[in-house]
């Protein structure tokens, strides 16, 4: 079993910076994949970055140059560095990782921007 904790999220403006933070409850070395999806009303969710253990990263090409993820695993924390905020990128943010044997998802953190 895995909880995972998001922090970071809240009202910035547009052209704005913010980073989120999502915690796990335990080791996260051994982690397939960690990623950051979002979800904004009325839309499906999407994914917006991941990285896997070895380090190879995804983004979404809505997010591409924009965003930045990264790993702690001393401090079993994956990091979502979101510059250059659009009103688009309003949504609920999900952590979310991968194990050998499940996945399992944070409770969100809603990031809105404004014009």
């Amino acid at each position: 079993q895995v909880e995972l904790v998001e922090s970071g999220g809240g009202l910035v403006q547009a052209g704005g910076s913010l980073r989120l933070s999502c915690a796990a409850s335990r080791s996260i070395s051994s982690f397939n994949v960690m990623g950051w999806y979002r979800q904004a009303p009325g839309k499906q969710r999407e994914l917006v970055a991941s990285i896997s253990n070895s380090g190879s990263r995804r983004y979404a090409d809505s997010v591409k140059d924009r965003f930045t993820i990264s790993r702690d695993n001393a401090k079993n924390t994956v990091y979502l560095q979101m510059n250059s905020l659009e009103p688009e990128d309003t949504a609920v943010y999900y952590c979310m990782v991968i194990t050998t044997t499940s996945d399992y998802w944070g409770q969100g953190t809603q990031v809105t921007v404004s014009s």
